[in-house]
């Protein structure tokens, strides 16, 4: 195959190099049973040549080496060729019965020869191993190619995983935020329709209170219009009326003043209960004084808290939000009627008692 590859450029001469191949094979079939064949007799050879020929060592020196069969070691390719020349050197052993020296060099010389052909085999096995050479190189290449592709694809699929992975905590994430603002969203309905339904209470209670009141004031006015008809008859009555009026306005005013007297005893424990839930902040300057608005549900519960008016110290401010979220339920009458007095309660707190 490395000989085919090499004469392809030119196929004019494929006939002359492969008779040169052959012509190399015998050479070197040749050298290598002459070479065996001195070596059976040296001691002939090595006597004659030193004491007849002195200048012959350097010609000995340079056949001597055997490395040359080296290169040849591509030639078990074309074993066939190597057993037809061999009947060609048999009549080399004759030479043994004449003393020596020129056959020898007659040998020599003719291996000497033709050592410049050599080359083209050199230069085919050179070229065979750097094709070999080249063919390594090039399967590292592609396997180091192949490798970084092995490589590339599996960073690409990593980070696709890592990216897939983020998408869904990221999803995730979102459906756990919709699910937040969702809860928040009805539990501020919830706490928006319990306040609507608060004031549609209040509101209903205050037409029934009005009803009720015109409601009186009309039988007020008829009884005053029967009074009136009826004045010169029911003189006596209208003593006796009037004084029962006087007794009524006196009761009214001793239950006014027992229900006020409540009240105030009623924000008087508000006040308290707020007092002990005080964190007070230490050290504050003079007798600082903060207002709060505070909307009372029935049963105590707080509504709302506003600051009507600052202290002028934020710590102090926040000491007193909190205990008032804390108080929570507050006291109240067990009086129902009383409860108007304490839904929008004003509370003022001084920092020292």
């Amino acid at each position: 195959m490395a000989l085919r590859k090499f004469v392809r450029p030119e196929p004019g001469r494929v006939p002359a190099a492969v008779l040169a191949v052959l012509v190399h094979l015998v050479f070197f079939a040749f050298l290598i049973f002459g070479l065996n064949w001195k070596t059976e007799s040296p001691e002939g050879m090595m006597v004659d040549l030193w004491s007849s020929l002195p200048p012959a060592p350097a010609p000995v020196v340079r056949a001597a080496p055997p490395p040359p069969p080296k290169p040849v070691e591509p030639m078990p390719e074309v074993k066939p060729p190597e057993t037809k020349p061999l009947p060609k050197p048999e009549p080399l052993p004759q030479p043994e019965t004449p003393t020596p020296s020129k056959p020898d060099i007659a040998i020599k010389e003719k291996t000497e020869k033709p050592k410049p052909e050599k080359k083209p085999v050199e230069n085919k096995v050179q070229l065979e191993k750097e094709r070999k050479e080249k063919e390594r190189k090039e399967k590292e290449l592609q396997e180091k190619k192949e490798q970084e592709q092995r490589e590339k694809e599996r960073k690409e699929k990593a980070e696709k995983e890592r990216k897939e992975k983020e998408r869904k905590e990221e999803e995730q994430r979102e459906k756990e935020r919709k699910e937040k603002e969702r809860k928040e969203k009805a539990e501020k309905e919830r706490k928006e329709k319990e306040r609507r339904e608060e004031e549609q209470r209040e509101k209903e209670r205050k037409e029934k209170e009005q009803k009720e009141k015109e409601r009186k004031e009309k039988a007020e006015k008829e009884r005053k219009e029967k009074e009136q008809q009826a004045r010169v008859a029911a003189e006596v009555e209208q003593l006796r009326r009037e004084q029962e009026e006087r007794d009524r306005l006196q009761a009214e005013a001793a239950a006014q003043a027992r229900l006020a007297k409540e009240i105030d005893e009623y924000k008087a424990r508000i006040l308290a209960k707020i007092r002990r839930n005080i964190v007070m902040p230490q050290d504050l300057p003079g007798n600082p004084v903060v207002e709060f608005d505070v909307t009372v549900l029935p049963g105590g519960d707080i509504l709302d808290v506003r600051l009507r008016k600052s202290s002028g110290f934020a710590a102090f401010d926040s000491a007193v939000e909190r205990a008032i979220a804390l108080s929570k339920p507050l006291p109240l009458p067990p009086d129902p009627a009383l409860f108007p007095k304490f839904r929008n309660l004003s509370v003022k707190v001084h920092y020292l008692e």
